[in-house]
């Protein structure tokens, strides 16, 4: 078991860079239901720090967490997520794009690869990153290398981006921990602090929890797929009659199911 898994300071720390612009992010952040901070990270990039994360409190992997955030944010939109995440004994990435599954790749705390090279093949794609310059210098991090522990490797990740247009301020350094990425983040010049859609469960709801997003079973699956859809339809009809109303409910069916959509993604066995 990781030490993500554990509790305090070491159970982990993530970040989340999103390929759109700080004000696109914010109209989808909402969706994972976390306090974030929200701060640009380059000229087309964003970045969402959590305040804190399930992972702290509740047990969960952070690798999880942070994968199934990626694949709810970009599912239901047009760009994609790439989350970097850490923990005592491991770092790794995992980037969502549209309805593709989640690809990661993963590092032990000394930086040694315990993933499929092909996965970086598949981040460079979906990014489209360089073919052969960008490839190779990521194809680099998936080489054992005995001076690179694994947050160098995420630096090295980082660096490769850089020339896709990420621009990472310094003080979010990969092996940072949760706390000090949080205020490090409410610092920064352009920050925001995102909506958490949060309410207290009705006892309806408690009943209908299998079918919930979070729950990652068929029921939710199906649900989810149902739901988006039925908005797909619904929005674009809106949109050709210009009805706000049907707008507004055919985009919340798409959210919600684009949730619970991206989340089971990353729940198959």
């Amino acid at each position: 078991m990781s030490t993500s898994e554990s509790g305090g300071e070491a159970a982990g720390a993530a970040l989340l860079l999103c390929r759109a612009r700080p004000d696109a992010v914010a109209a989808a952040a909402p969706l994972l239901g976390e306090r974030m901070t929200l701060a640009g990270a380059g000229a087309r990039w964003s970045v969402l720090v959590p305040e804190g994360g399930p992972w702290l409190h509740r047990g969960e992997p952070v690798d999880r967490v942070v994968a199934g955030w990626a694949a709810a944010l970009a599912v239901g939109a047009p760009w994609p997520v790439l989350a970097l995440w850490w923990d005592a004994d491991r770092a790794g990435c995992a980037l969502a794009s549209g309805f593709h599954r989640p690809v990661g790749y993963v590092w032990l705390a000394d930086g040694t690869p315990v993933a499929e090279d092909e996965a970086m093949r598949t981040v460079a794609v979906r990014l489209g990153l360089d073919p052969v310059l960008d490839l190779q210098s990521l194809e680099a991090l998936t080489r054992p290398d005995p001076g690179a522990d694994a947050h160098a490797r995420l630096r090295g990740l980082l660096a490769v981006l850089s020339r896709a247009g990420v621009a990472l301020p310094a003080a979010l350094a990969p092996g940072e921990p949760a706390g000090r990425l949080g205020a490090v983040a409410g610092a920064l010049p352009d920050a925001r602090p995102t909506v958490a859609a949060t309410h207290r469960s009705t006892a309806g709801e408690r009943r209908l929890a299998p079918w919930t997003p979070w729950a990652g079973g068929p029921g939710a699956r199906v649900l989810a797929l149902a739901q988006v859809s039925a908005g797909l339809p619904l929005t674009a009809w809106g949109l050709r009659r210009g009805s706000g109303g049907w707008t507004t409910a055919g985009l919340l069916l798409l959210a919600h199911g684009a949730l619970g959509a991206g989340y089971a993604l990353t729940r198959r066995p």
